[in-house]
């Protein structure tokens, strides 16, 4: 059976990335416009609005209103209300995805990861996972998740290197409810190694316990580079 062919905005989008890839387009330089693209690819005007708008909404692009498009300063995003898959994100923003698992196991919760995930007197152990999540071959996130047992019994089985822990609970606890705190730290020195920071170098901590049919079904620290990452995000009044 043949392949289905490539939408058009989605060619548009691969010609720009190929070429910020190579190297040929650097950060701060200038792309075509909507109307050069036009006339150099045979496309729509509508076809290269959306493939220049998806890559500004993705953070490849930055529009200087007047001025022109530009590739942006590599800094990577996420919205601070929303709750994404990060393979997605990175992969949305044509950069290579991979994950490193660092521990995968059955602990004996600590007092406080029990209460945050509202477990019994008698239930004391939980699903442990560590996971070094890279952008383009650099360190992004680590994640560090507390799982429930009786929400995903299956999740030490968990191929995780290919499926990150958010796909796997999407598919067997659907998300019902978020927390979440956000605060600067300096982390313990083995994260500040996985993330490669300087002693004194800053990560943005995500604290973050999801909900699903009614039980709390993970509470997950996501450790970031303060340098390299950003959250940002809107919403309508």
């Amino acid at each position: 059976m043949n392949a289905q062919p490539q939408p058009l905005y989605e060619q548009v989008k691969a010609y720009v990335l190929g070429r910020i890839r190579s190297g040929e387009w650097s950060p701060g330089a200038r792309v075509p416009s909507e109307h050069e693209l036009v006339r150099e690819l045979q496309v729509s005007r509508m076809t290269a609005n959306r493939a220049l708008s998806e890559l500004m909404r993705a953070g490849v692009l930055s529009r200087v209103a007047g001025v022109g498009t530009f590739v942006a300063d590599f800094k990577a995003a996420g919205h601070p209300l929303q709750i994404r898959n990060i393979a997605e994100e990175i992969r949305a923003r044509g950069h290579a995805y991979r994950a490193d698992v660092v521990t995968l196991e059955r602990i004996v919760a600590a007092e406080e990861t029990r209460e945050r995930l509202a477990l019994g007197r008698d239930e004391r152990e939980v699903f442990h996972s560590v996971l070094v999540h890279f952008e383009a071959d650099r360190p992004l996130q680590v994640e560090d998740r507390f799982v429930n047992p009786r929400v995903a019994p299956d999740y030490l089985n968990v191929p995780f290197a290919r499926m990150t822990p958010y796909e796997y609970l999407m598919e067997v606890a659907p998300l019902q409810r978020v927390e979440h705190t956000v605060r600067a730290v300096l982390p313990e020195p083995r994260v500040a190694a996985f993330l490669e920071l300087a002693a004194t170098e800053p990560a943005l901590l995500i604290e973050r316990v999801t909900f699903s049919r009614g039980e709390r079904a993970s509470f997950a620290l996501l450790y970031h580079p303060g340098t390299r990452f950003e959250l940002k995000g809107g919403f309508d009044a």
